[in-house]
C-alpha cells in the first residue's frame, strides 16, 4: 500500500504579508488556478496504483485547512489528518506520520510531499515516482535530485554517487549532501554535471524510516514510541514528549547520516517556492524580466515583482525589488535581502502587531469577514454569507453589535426571537444576549458590523452551537 504524506504545517513566513499565521503559505493562489496544497493534493491525481492521502499540520491549523479543502469535494472526503501538538521541523512530523501508517499499514510505501513546490509536468513527476517507490521496495531511502539551470545559492545540492542497478535506469547512490553553496561553489557544482538540487521529496517504507530515526535520532525515536494508535486511528501522544523533541529537519537529522540514500535525478519542472524571488522560476514575465499582478502600473523598472491587490501601486524605475501589497501592510525589499522578511514577522509578532497573524479580510467556512476599522473600544466590519449558510450560535461578554444589512436577507436570531432584517434595515444585539446570524436567501447576504464595548477581540466569543464543530476562536 501507498501514501503519500503532506507536510502542511510550516507558517511560511517569508511570503508575508500575503502568508499570515492563520493564513499560511500553502493556502494562497499565487502560481496557477489553485492554491499550492490544493495543487499538491491533485498532483497524485491518476497516479497508480492509489495512493492514500495524509496531512500532517499543527493543530492550530488543521480546522482552516479542513475547511481550505472543501472545494475538493469528494476528493477530500478521503483525505486524513495527522495532528502535531506543535510545529517541530520535519523530522518529528516525518516520524509520527511513519508510527501512525505503520500501525495500520506495516512495511508500507511512504511519500513525503511539502506542500509548497511547484511541479510542471506532473506525468514526468508520476513516472520518476514509479522509479522511486522500486527503489524503497528494496529497502533503500530514495529521494529526487533537480536538475540544475543555473549556479542557485538558495538551494542545498546532492552530489550522485555509482550507479544503482543497470546505468540506464538513473538512479544513483548518493556521494554526499551539501549545504548552500556560495556563488562560486555552486558554479563549480554546474561544471562537475553531478550536482542536483536537494528536493526535500522522499520516497521509502515506513519501517524503513523508523529504523533510520531510531540509528540518527535517538530521542526522538524513544518519544515515537511512547505514541500510543488505536484501530480507530485516534492516537495518543503527550504535549510535553513532542515539545521536547528537537526541531530538527530530516534532512539534516537522518538523510544525510544515512548511507542507504538513492537519488534519481529529475527534470519535472520543479520549483520550492522559499521565497518572493522563486516566483521567476514560474511566472511569466515581461519584457524587462518583472512579474507584475494585481492594479499595478510600472514604468521602466527592471528585474521586479510588483504584487497588488485593490488599490493601485505604481513603480517607475526600480530595479531587482520586490513589492507586495495587501489592505493593510506592504513590503518593499531588494531582491537581494528578500529572505529578511522573516525578521520582520518576528518584530511584528514580538510587538503585539496582530499584521503578522491575520489579514483584514478572513474567510470563515460560512463566508468572510473584513475590519474596514478599529479603535480602542469599536471595530467595524464587512461580513458576508454565503447563501443557506450561518454563523454559530454565539455569546459576546464584552461587547454589543450593530448590524446593517446592505444586500440579501439575514435571519436573525436574538434571545429566544428569530426575525429577518431586509436590505437598509438594521438591529441591536446586546453584550452577553444569545444570538446567530444566518442567510436563508440564494444570493450572498452583506452586512456591516459595528462592535463597541470594553473588549472587541475575536476570541470574545462563547459557542453555544456550531455546525462547522470548531472550537472557541471565531
Amino acid at each position: 500500500m501507498i501514501h503519500a504524506v503532506i507536510l502542511a504545517g510550516g507558517k511560511g513566513t517569508r511570503f508575508w504579508p500575503l502568508s499570515r499565521e492563520t493564513w499560511p503559505k500553502q493556502m494562497l493562489n499565487i502560481i496557477g488556478e489553485d492554491t499550492l496544497l490544493r495543487q499538491t493534493i491533485k498532483r497524485i491525481d491518476g497516479f497508480h496504483p492509489p495512493v492514500n492521502i495524509w496531512i500532517v499540520t499543527t493543530k492550530n491549523l488543521i480546522q482552516d485547512i479542513g475547511f481550505h479543502l472543501k472545494p475538493l469535494g469528494k476528493e477530500a472526503e478521503r483525505i486524513r489528518f495527522i495532528t502535531e501538538p506543535a510545529g517541530k521541523n520535519t523530522a518529528p512530523a516525518i516520524g509520527l506520520a511513519a508510527v501512525i501508517i505503520n500501525k495500520i499499514s506495516p512495511d508500507s510505501i511512504m511519500i513525503v510531499l511539502p506542500s509548497d513546490h511547484a511541479i510542471k509536468d506532473r506525468g514526468q513527476f508520476h513516472e520518476k515516482l514509479k522509479q522511486a517507490i522500486k527503489g524503497a521496495e528494496q529497502g533503500f531511502l530514495v529521494t529526487f535530485g533537480i536538475k540544475p539551470n543555473r549556479p542557485e545559492t538558495a538551494y542545498g545540492y546532492i552530489q550522485c554517487g555509482a550507479s544503482y542497478g543497470k546505468s540506464s535506469d538513473g538512479i544513483f547512490h548518493v556521494k554526499r549532501f551539501l549545504e548552500k553553496p556560495d556563488a562560486e561553489k555552486a558554479k563549480a557544482f554546474i561544471r562537475e554535471g553531478n550536482f542536483f538540487w536537494n528536493s526535500g521529496i522522499f520516497v521509502w517504507k515506513t519501517t524503513k524510516i523508523l529504523e533510520a530515526i531510531e540509528t540518527h535520532l535517538s530521542g526522538l525515536s524513544r518519544g515515537l514510541k511512547k505514541i500510543s494508535v488505536r484501530k480507530d486511528l485516534e492516537y495518543d501522544i503527550l504535549s510535553e514528549i513532542y515539545s521536547s523533541f528537537e526541531s530538527i529537519s530530516i534532512d539534516h537529522g537522518v538523510i544525510e547520516k544515512s548511507r542507504d540514500v538513492l537519488v534519481i535525478p529529475s527534470d519535472f519542472g520543479w520549483c520550492d517556492l522559499g521565497n518572493w524571488t522563486a516566483l521567476s522560476d514560474v511566472l511569466e514575465r515581461d519584457e524587462r524580466g518583472n512579474i507584475l499582478q494585481g492594479n499595478s502600473i510600472d514604468i521602466g523598472s527592471e528585474n521586479c515583482t510588483v504584487i497588488a491587490s485593490d488599490r493601485v501601486v505604481a513603480t517607475i524605475g526600480l530595479k531587482d525589488m520586490v513589492v507586495v501589497d495587501t489592505p493593510d501592510a506592504t513590503l518593499v525589499s531588494s531582491k537581494e535581502k528578500v529572505q529578511e522578511v522573516k525578521k520582520i514577522v518576528e518584530t511584528l509578532k514580538k510587538n503585539n502587531r496582530e499584521e503578522h497573524l491575520v489579514h483584514r479580510t478572513v474567510e470563515r467556512p460560512w463566508g468572510s469577514y473584513t475590519v474596514l476599522e478599529k479603535g480602542s473600544r469599536y471595530k467595524i466590519k464587512r461580513i458576508v454569507v454565503h447563501p443557506k449558510a450561518k454563523l454559530s450560535l454565539q455569546i459576546h461578554h464584552h461587547r454589543s453589535e450593530h448590524w446593517v444589512v446592505v444586500s440579501g436577507t439575514a435571519r436573525v436570531t436574538r434571545g429566544e426571537e428569530v426575525f429577518d432584517v431586509h436590505a437598509n434595515e438594521s438591529t441591536f444585539i446586546p453584550i452577553s444576549v444569545k444570538h446567530r446570524l444566518e442567510n436563508p436567501g440564494l444570493i450572498p447576504l452583506q452586512i456591516i458590523e459595528v462592535q463597541n464595548g470594553n473588549y472587541v477581540e475575536e476570541d470574545d466569543i462563547e459557542r453555544l452551537e456550531d455546525n462547522y464543530q470548531r472550537m472557541k476562536k471565531e
